[in-house]
């Protein structure tokens, strides 16, 4: 079962420095129909103005994954960690027992980024923060760039039972990823035009997936796409 959920029908809200589009209800977008998709709660495309940014911030119990798109953001918590992380490159945050955060484009030009956040196997944990490069141009096929399964050992680690993995690919190349039986997916074309087993998405729609073993994903476009494996 695939179901596009097109860019245009997410929620959202224009803060003059922030432009967001929620996929899942989140802030003043509630849809009773998007609240979730298995333990995936939020993922937000947010474009950040130049020079702003999101002041600091609790936030608890919760995976939170940041996937730079264009441009770079500037993080800074209460525990110490500061770090500049730019397009292809991932950052992951454990909120745990709570954690402070500030994110911030100091870039001349717009951020744009993929916020998503999963609900972790367990509570309570201490909170963590880090980062690391994906260069776009190094990737054959779908790399693992965050994940709490065994066996993803040059992944960033988070504290859930899921995987994000990201493609780049040019127009006619394919790709496949193979989800385990009665897991799910969530997939967005960052750019481009793609191909989803016959389905076609365009950049910044939504595909949640259910009941498919084999994902084929063809490139009509030059495109970048994002993936989470979801229990």
């Amino acid at each position: 079962m695939l179901e596009l959920r097109p860019f245009n029908s997410l929620g959202g809200a224009h803060h003059g420095w922030l432009d967001a589009h929620h996929h899942f209800s989140f802030a003043e977008y509630h849809d009773p129909d998007r609240m979730n998709w298995g333990n995936l709660r939020v993922w937000n495309d947010d474009v950040i103005a130049p020079g702003t940014g999101f002041p600091q911030h609790p936030h608890r119990d919760m995976e939170i994954i940041t996937y730079v798109r264009e441009g770079a953001i500037t993080h800074q918590d209460n525990l110490g960690n500061k770090g500049r992380t730019e397009a292809g490159d991932v950052q992951v945050m454990s909120a745990g027992t709570g954690i402070a955060h500030s994110e911030y484009n100091l870039e001349a030009t717009e951020t744009r980024i993929f916020q998503i956040w999963i609900i972790p196997n367990e509570s309570g944990l201490a909170p963590s923060w880090g980062a690391k490069p994906f260069p776009k141009g190094q990737r054959e096929g779908f790399v693992t760039l965050a994940s709490g399964k065994s066996g993803d050992d040059q992944s960033l680690r988070i504290r859930a039972d899921a995987r994000l993995v990201a493609a780049n690919l040019k127009a006619g190349e394919s790709a496949e990823y193979r989800l385990d039986n009665g897991r799910r997916a969530y997939l967005v074309p960052a750019t481009g035009v793609i191909e989803i087993n016959g389905l076609r998405a365009q950049a910044r729609d939504g595909v949640a997936v259910a009941d498919e073993q084999v994902l084929r994903v063809t490139a009509i476009e030059d495109s970048e796409i994002v993936l989470v494996d979801l229990a």
